[in-house]
């Protein structure tokens, strides 16, 4: 994949000097036009071997550009705060708005390729890896972000040579470290590793583009034309009417009337008595497993749905009750801002995860895509068909990071709902609850309830399973959830 790269491209001083005027005006144009479409956003990994020159394009990219609509990130060895969150998590953080571009150098093949390289990464999980980058790169594709992957590369000799100029200039010797040339000593294998990365992530929505970065001319010229052209194709895409061909299979339909919601007994008995006594002792046991030692190491992401009026309110009011304020954050989701709306969608949630320790509970979550958007059609039916596989993918990225996700769906009735939509118009103090958007919905209870059936279908999982509680009776739900949690987490803790 790299011969290509290795024949040694040349550009003299003069042509650089003209193509270059006409590339730099051409790129600002063209970033003028994505800022005012506003209908897509620009990533550009940069990866590639030492000393090909990755940094100097960075640097060359965001000078010829307006440095107020693109924005760079480097990123190190991961930091504790790193650790403590699945692996992607800081990448996601750094996903830019339409209408604007986002560098990121050392992105989420940096580090995976170094494991490699050093064998403390498998073939197996090597692979795994990158098949979960290319569900990633595919989602960020049908959310508007179009990927520039750049791989700039040397030959061994020319590295070699690059290096030692580097060390001979006074001027840019301190760019060459003692861990340059250790990278070096393996470049046979660091070839074979990315080579082999290369070709499997290398997809029609996210291709590489191999750089040849033996000459500095040739580079930069090469860099700068291929983000001009890929972002011009989309702009003409985007004003010639494009719209991506999308599809989706229709979902089964069950032959009687039953499904795992309307064979529930709502109607659970727990009288305000009984709720006190077991209140307490529930909100101590789950005092005592947040303060657990093993729970250092771990984390709590509560996600609360259900039908309007359900309780979710009340039940989380219960959980944290029994926690410290400086160990957990509710996180209430309604409708996206334009900030989170102009990014890919599980961006806003992303950037809520907790750290080791500490408790993150969603007043309604994620799973907006496939209940509210899929019902009232913000949505396209392929948006939250696919959705359903990318939740599963952030869940399953939390669990193995070592969070307990823990999910509840809160089920009432259709006349118990009524009965609490009266009660909120009556009371003073909870009229701030019932909306004209709450009673919109009411009128399609029926669409939502097969929305959440198939939710709870798709999304079940053995790592975060759904918990179906019975909330007709208050107490009953608010009890069902403190132990639930507290089991979960007994489980996780192995208590």
């Amino acid at each position: 994949m790299f011969e290509s790269a290795e024949v040694g491209h040349r550009i003299d001083k003069d042509e650089y000097r003209q193509m270059r005027a006409q590339l730099r005006t051409a790129l600002l144009d063209a970033q003028f036009e994505l800022r005012e479409s506003g209908r897509f956003s620009v990533v550009i990994l940069i990866n590639g071997v030492d000393g090909a020159g990755k940094g100097e394009t960075v640097n060359l990219l965001t000078k010829w550009m307006d440095p107020r609509h693109i924005e760079a990130w480097a990123f190190d060895a991961p930091t504790a705060e790193d650790t403590e969150r699945p692996r992607m998590w800081r990448y996601w953080r750094t996903l830019p708005l339409r209408g604007k571009i986002g560098v990121l150098f050392g992105n989420w093949y940096e580090s995976l390729l170094l494991g490699r390289v050093d064998k403390h990464i498998g073939q197996a999980e090597f692979d795994q890896q990158l098949d979960d980058i290319n569900r990633f790169e595919a989602m960020l594709k049908h959310e508007n972000v179009v990927l520039i992957k750049l791989w700039f590369h040397l030959s061994k000799d020319a590295q070699k040579a690059r290096l030692k100029s580097l060390e001979k200039d006074p001027g840019t010797r301190w760019r060459v470290t003692a861990a340059d040339w250790r990278n070096f000593e393996r470049h046979d294998r660091f070839r074979s590793v990315a080579e082999h990365a290369l070709r499997r992530t290398s997809t029609g929505d996210a291709p590489w583009l191999v750089v040849d970065g033996s000459d500095p001319n040739y580079r930069d010229l090469f860099a700068a034309r291929t983000v001009h052209e890929v972002v011009r194709k989309r702009l003409a895409e985007d004003a010639g009417g494009w719209v991506e061909r999308r599809s989706a299979p229709p979902l089964p339909q069950a032959l009687d009337e039953r499904n795992v919601l309307n064979t529930l007994e709502l109607d659970q008995v727990l009288d305000k008595k009984a709720y006190e006594a077991q209140l307490e002792l529930l909100q101590g046991r789950l005092a005592l497993l947040l303060r657990d030692k093993a729970f250092a190491d771990r984390s709590l992401v509560l996600v609360m749905e259900g039908a309007d009026a359900a309780g979710k309110g009340g039940a989380i009011r219960r959980v944290t009750g029994a926690l410290d304020v400086r160990a957990y954050r509710v996180v209430p989701i309604a409708a996206p801002t334009d900030e989170e709306a102009g990014r890919p969608y599980l961006w806003r949630f992303w950037r809520h995860v907790p750290r080791h320790g500490k408790a993150v509970i969603f007043d309604r979550s994620w799973y907006g895509r496939v209940l509210v958007e899929r019902v009232e059609g913000f949505c396209s039916e392929a948006d939250w068909m696919r959705a359903y596989a990318e939740i599963n993918d952030f869940e399953d990225q939390l669990v193995n990071a070592g969070a307990v996700v823990v999910k509840f769906w809160l089920a009432i009735s259709e006349d118990e709902q009524l009965t609490r939509f009266k009660a909120r118009e009556t009371e003073s103090h909870k009229r701030f609850k019932i909306t004209e958007e709450d009673w919109r919905n009411r009128a399609r209870w029926a669409e939502y309830q097969h929305a959440v059936c198939d939710m709870l279908d798709r999304t079940s999982t053995e790592q975060a399973p759904w918990s179906v509680v019975e909330a007709n009776n208050k107490y009953f739900a608010r009890v069902k959830v403190l132990r639930t949690v507290c089991e979960r987490l007994e489980k996780a803790l192995e208590r």
